[in-house]
């Protein structure tokens, strides 16, 4: 309980992995993914019938992420 509440009053992420995939989100090659899926998102949303998903733009933005992350966080683990 001692450790929850330093988490909270400092500020800090309660989970590493957060901060790091947030990092990892603003590199130029995940802002890339992450566009195309906000662009799919935009084009599904603006249609009132449509078959098409963004299962596959969802797909390549976490695995661009997730890739980045993986690198970073075996780095920092003690």
């Amino acid at each position: 309980m001692v450790f929850e509440e330093k988490m909270i009053t400092s500020g800090e992420p309660e989970d590493p992995i957060e901060t790091i995939r947030q990092q990892c989100a603003e590199i130029e090659h995940c802002v890339h993914y992450q566009e195309r899926l906000e662009q799919c998102e935009t084009r599904v949303g603006s249609r009132s019938s449509t078959q098409e998903d963004c299962t596959e733009e969802l797909f390549d933005f976490l695995h661009a992420r997730d890739h980045c992350v993986a690198h970073k966080l075996f780095h920092s683990v003690k």
